[in-house]
Formats: C-alpha cells, structure tokens, sequence
C-alpha cells in the first residue's frame, strides 16, 4: 500500500509540474511564433491565430530600428554595474563579515532596509541629485545609480556566505603573514567564487532588464537601453507586434547566454546566506 501511494504522489507530482511548465513555455513559444509571422497575418487573423507562414523579416526590421544600439547601451550599463558593485560588496561584505566594526549590524540592518523600500520613493530624490551632479540623461548617471540600488543587497547576501567561511582559515593566512588585503583576495575571493558566480547572473538579468530607472534617467532615445527602447516600438494607434516579439526574443539572448554560463550556480545562489 505504502508503494503505492509512494507512485501516486510522484505521478501527482509530475503531472502538476508537467501544467505549470507547459503554463510558463506557451507564452514563450507565443512570442517566439509571433516574432516568425508577417503583419498582415497577424493583422487579418490576430495573435491567437494559427500562422499560414513563417519569416524571419520581423528580426530584420528589428535590428533596423536601432536594436543593436540599444543593446549596446544595455551591455555598457550592465556589464560595469555587475564588477563594480560585486567588487565593492565583496569588500564589504568581508570587512563586516571578518572584523569588529563599530555598529556593524546596524548598517547590516540599514542595508537590508534599503532594499525593502519601493523604488518608487527614491525616484524624486535621485533624479534632483543626478541633476546637480550633472548625470541625468547619461549612461554613467545611470551606472552610478545602479550600482548604489544594488550594493546593499549583494554586500548583505555575501556577508552571510562569508560568515560561513572557517575562521581558522583566515587566521592560519595571517599567521603566515598575510595582510588583511591580502587574505581577502588570495583566500576569501576564491571561496566566495560559487556566491559571485551566482550574484553575477542574478545581478546581470536584473541590470539588463531594469525599466523603471532607465524610463525615469534617460530622455536621449540614443541613450536608451533596451528595455524601454522595445517599449518606445508600440505605436499610439497600430503596433507591428512582430518586429515588438523579435526585438523582445533577441534582447533575451544575453541574459540567456549568460543564464547557461552560470546555471549550475544559479539554483544554489538563491539560498546564499540563509542559513545566517
């Protein structure tokens, strides 16, 4: 009796699992099926119709329309963002993790806060400050700003991984003369590499697609990245929802590329420091 219910609750299991990934696939395949029909289909039998052809011209027409150059500007944001601030929180997170800095819990605490706050309430403030330091409506204003909304959370999870990093490991390197610079980057960094890996991935999908601080920093269509410049695609009285799906299916690509990279640490990175 007990095998047998032990098989009715893993058939359970997959059948449940089967609906929620055929759930989450058909939008996916509806966009990428969208992206590979002309607009004079969609336009006579809509999007839930049945596709009488296939064409990859709305992938042409979305490369026309500058999507190279917003990728672009998504790649010169993103990829500084993702050292920079991986660089500083580590520092951070091992000088709070390691050391006995005064209040140091209170600014684990205030840290943490941040993030729980609504981007919404920042919007004000941050643009009159990019605005007297001379950042709005530049891609470095919006490197800086980045960096500065994601630095809390990223020092707050490697602290509690690097917490859990034996403390004689550390001590053993000083014994041998190594400075506190020099534990960090020779001992620390290597052991924290599982945890970077992870936040890389995690910190490059949320830079890449973010649309509220790109909509509210930039106003140079140039400059946008390309998040909103697919937003920018959809026209007031006629949308050409092809060339919107393949411009949406080619910005996926890096997020996914670099998705694959860092898979096998993605799954575990979202459990970092919860066992502090």
């Amino acid at each position: 009796m007990t095998a047998v219910n032990s098989r009715v609750r893993t058939w359970l299991f997959h059948s449940g699992m089967t609906v929620l990934a055929a759930l989450w696939l058909v939008p996916l395949a509806l966009v990428v099926v969208t992206s590979l029909r002309t607009f004079d289909d969609l336009a006579a039998d809509g999007l839930a119709s049945v596709p009488k052809g296939l064409t990859v011209d709305p992938y042409r027409q979305a490369l026309a329309s500058g999507e190279w150059r917003s990728i672009l500007n998504s790649l010169i944001i993103t990829v500084p963002v993702v050292i920079v601030t991986l660089i500083l929180a580590s520092m951070a997170a091992y000088a709070l993790a390691r050391h006995r800095i005064p209040f140091r819990r209170t600014l684990l605490l205030l840290m943490l806060a941040g993030n729980l706050l609504p981007a919404q309430l920042l919007l004000i403030p941050v643009v009159k400050l990019s605005e007297q330091f001379g950042l709005f409506d530049t891609l470095l204003g919006m490197i800086v700003v980045q960096i500065g909304v994601g630095l809390g959370f990223y020092t707050f999870v490697l602290h509690g991984f690097m917490r859990g990093i034996p403390e004689e490991v550390t001590h053993a390197a000083k014994i041998d003369g190594a400075t506190t610079f020099g534990v960090y980057l020779r001992i620390v960094l290597p052991l924290t590499k599982p945890a970077m890996a992870a936040l890389s991935s995690l910190a490059f999908t949320w830079t890449f697609n973010d649309l509220l601080w790109s909509i509210t920093l930039l106003r140079d269509e140039t400059k946008l990245p390309v998040t909103p410049a697919i937003l920018g695609m959809q026209g007031q009285f006629v949308s050409s929802w092809n060339v919107i799906a393949a411009a949406t299916v080619i910005a996926a690509i890096p997020t996914v590329v670099v998705f694959l990279r860092f898979q096998r640490y993605f799954i575990s990175g979202l459990l970092i420091g919860s066992s502090k």
